[in-house]
């Protein structure tokens, strides 16, 4: 026989259409999102792992003083090795800010994936990558001046050796902004000459590694023969290097972080409704009473009442799927594509995001709602038909002061009377805050941390030389340069700058001792490093390992670095008194010869993490800021609406003894109120706590340092941003409370 309460669920349904509308709608936009990200980075990852084998990408490259003799290239390929010349040449651009790595077109390593237009077929046609040209405005058919020559940008490509436009391993982020790869065809890479040539070389293994484990012990062999037999400037293995691993990386994690985002926002969702059901149970005591005593079980009950917040939860799942799959899967393909030069991808059935976001929020729906309607259904049916739900004998409430005004005492009693409504609302309060704080906290982080390094930059241009070489530019400072690496511990291991500072520094104020260096606050707070510590860096190419001793620390957050006196960096590095191989000026130096020239350092170099920063993460911290309100409004709507059903007896009884809606909205929406700016304030300090954690572990993961801070007028903006949506609440509870009637005091009397 057909189960006659299934008829109640229809009814129910449209009785409550507001709130399962609401939920229907928060859920399937948020199972879209997530669904759509997954199915795009999952398809984006297939495609990613294929470009390894499609576009035949290097497993390292090296750098040389100068080029590589015939003969040199056959005692490195005895180690089973394949040897592919893969020079270029760094230019600026004239019109726009910005320098070029410029390519020959590559066609037997590192190919380029087009995405518009065609790879260059003459001397004064140029390919460029699609992010860089997206992010200044470049089309194909335009024109790019490159130090006077004039090119036609012929296609926009994705470099299979570039999916992250890192220009240097050291550094922190990319720059897709001022730093782009391009190609060219042979001619026009003769016509653009010598000036900026780089003499690197990529290899491939005849035997590919199985592993990064197998990658390391190759390269560190190959490595040997090769710093044995030449004059390295630059080694990269392909397991190393960030720009090729940087965003695959970054593609896995993303996946496990909106996964667990998902689970714990549905955990919320589904005691929401768990809190619903339950107040509904309560409402309908009497009728559960009646149809135990006439023979339904406790399961027939149970699954009657678990119905609907499983039904709910799977149509919106799976509705969000489809969604997931065409309108969501475009935008988490373009949040990929705005910050990586990912090649072109087919979108793939991904079961695995079909069970992270349908399978496991239904499995969590049921478990949670399932626990506590079996808690509170486990009481007889005469308790029920007398709505005595309570397991434990009545206490008498606890006395307030007599001294505390009659209504606030009256609004305590709300309180202390809907104690689990209002746990909620702070949880809930608390999630919604840190996912607005993540919205709204990144910006001015990364502003922040752009001025500290303009204000406290050396000089305005750093010239790294690849020999010494004099200049008559005034105000001109001689230094040492050099690189060490941190040896591997907590953190992996990092690029570490050298500077050796000429005595009585017109740039760098510090008294340096006999033997002691100073380090860079970055340094500091991220390895935690103290005055008086030992530091222990390594060569990165040999493994000779330094030992030198802090003597305090230096404002320099641009990145990791180390100072020390000229004379200690010669005599440590073993080199004559006399030897330089850097300028610090606040004036361009134009009197070296550029091909002595290994790099010049300027505010923009210093500054693109938070520049790249800022334009990766701008349209995730707008949807996150969104989602956070409208996860705040839900919460406080759907639980406030209880709090007001659930006194619907007491508040038709105090409009029986004369109270108006103001005053009866003063005594229920005041105490709600309370809760909620109360909360929206005080869980800031823990919100901030855990948005400090979150940050440091995350940052702690790439290259360099970004000190936290949140300007307290973030916290104002998210308390004001909770009040406003709040004010809308309330008056939508206000009109609920307007529209109960006074006979409701009259039913049900006990």
């Amino acid at each position: 026989m057909k189960n006659p309460l299934i008829k109640r669920l229809p009814r129910e349904l449209k009785s409550e259409a507001g709130k399962y509308i609401v939920l229907f709608l928060f859920i399937t936009i948020m199972t879209g999102f997530v669904s759509g990200f997954l199915v795009a980075s999952g398809s984006m990852s297939e495609a990613y792992d294929e470009s390894f084998e499609k576009y035949n990408i290097e497993d390292g490259n090296f750098e040389l003083v100068s080029e590589a003799d015939e003969a040199l290239i056959g005692t490195l390929e005895k180690e089973d090795v394949t040897i592919y010349e893969n020079f270029y040449i760094e230019r600026e651009t004239d019109d726009i800010d910005s320098n070029l790595r410029i390519f020959k077109i590559r066609e037997e390593v590192n190919k380029a994936c087009v995405m518009e237009g065609e790879l260059p077929d003459s001397a004064d046609e140029i390919a460029v990558d699609r992010m860089y040209a997206d992010n200044n405005k470049i089309s194909v058919g335009d024109k790019i001046s490159v130090e006077g020559t004039e090119l036609t940008v012929s296609g926009l490509v994705a470099f299979s050796d570039y999916s992250a436009l890192f220009s240097s391993q050291s550094d922190m982020m990319f720059d897709a902004m001022k730093f782009s790869v391009a190609a060219v065809t042979e001619e026009g890479f003769a016509e653009l000459g010598e000036n900026g040539l780089h003499f690197s070389y990529s290899w491939k293994y005849d035997n590919p590694p199985a592993d990064d484990i197998q990658a390391k012990e190759l390269s560190d062999d190959f490595l040997e023969v090769l710093s044995a037999n030449a004059a390295l400037t630059d080694y990269v293995p392909q397991y190393l290097n960030q720009a090729i691993n940087f965003a695959g990386n970054d593609i896995g994690r993303d996946n496990m972080i909106f996964a667990v985002f998902l689970y714990v926002v549905m955990g919320i969702i589904a005691f929401i409704f768990a809190i619903t059901t339950s107040n509904t149970i309560t409402k309908e005591a009497a009728v559960i009473g009646t149809l135990r005593a006439s023979g339904y079980t406790k399961g027939e009950i149970l699954r009657h009442y678990l119905a609907m917040p499983v039904l709910v939860t799977l149509i919106s799942a799976v509705v969000g799927n489809i969604l997931g799959y065409t309108i969501f899967e475009d935008i988490g393909a373009d949040m990929y594509y705005s910050s990586y030069s990912l090649p072109t991808y087919e979108t793939l059935w991904n079961m695995d995001a079909f069970i992270k976001t349908t399978v496991i929020p239904v499995i969590l729906m049921t478990v949670i709602n399932f626990a506590i309607l079996v808690n509170k259904l486990s009481l007889s049916p005469l308790k029920f038909i007398r709505r005595d739900l309570s397991k434990k004998q009545k206490k008498k409430a606890f006395k307030l002061n007599t001294k505390i005004g009659i209504m606030k005492r009256f609004r305590l009693r709300i309180i202390f009377q809907n104690m689990p409504n209002y746990i909620t609302i702070v949880i809930g309060i608390f999630m919604a805050n840190v996912i607005l704080l993540f919205g709204t906290a990144f910006p001015p982080l990364f502003e922040k941390y752009q001025d500290d390094i303009v204000s406290n930059m050396i000089c305005e241009y750093q010239y790294i030389l690849k020999a010494p070489a004099e200049t008559e530019t005034d105000g001109a400072e001689k230094f040492c340069a050099g690189g060490l690496v941190t040896i591997e511990g907590r953190l992996k291991s990092e690029d570490v700058s050298l500077f050796g500072i000429s005595a009585g520094s017109e740039y760098i104020d510090i008294d340096f001792g006999a033997d002691s260096v100073y380090i860079s606050d970055a340094y500091s707070e991220k390895f935690d490093v103290s005055e008086g510590d030992t530091i222990t860096l390594k060569e990165e190419f040999t493994g000779r390992e330094y030992s030198f001793t802090v003597e305090g620390t230096y404002d320099y957050p641009a990145g990791i670095a180390v100072f020390m006196s000229r004379e200690m960096f010669s005599e440590t590095f073993g080199y004559d008194a006399e030897y330089f191989n850097g300028y610090f000026s606040d004036n361009e130096i134009t009197d070296i010869d550029e091909k002595l020239i290994a790099a010049k350092i300027t505010e923009d170099d210093l500054t693109k993490t938070s520049r790249q920063m800022l334009l990766s993460m701008g349209s995730m911290m707008d949807l996150l800021s969104v989602f956070g309100v409208v996860m705040f409004m839900l919460i406080i709507y759907l639980l406030s609406k209880i709090i007001i059903e659930k006194n619907s007896q007491s508040i038709s009884m105090t409009k029986i003894l004369g109270y108006t809606n103001n005053e009866i909205s003063g005594l229920y929406i005041m105490s709600t109120s309370i809760v909620v700016i109360g909360s929206s304030i005080l869980t800031m300090p823990l919100v901030n706590a855990v948005m400090k954690l979150l940050c440091e572990v995350m940052l702690s993961q790439f290259p360099g340092w970004l000190p936290y801070y949140v300007p307290m007028t973030v916290f104002v903006k998210i308390a004001a941003a909770g009040i406003a949506a709040y004010a809308v609440i309330a008056w939508m509870q206000f009109r609920r409370v307007k529209k109960i009637p006074l006979n409701i005091a009259l039913k049900n009397v006990e």
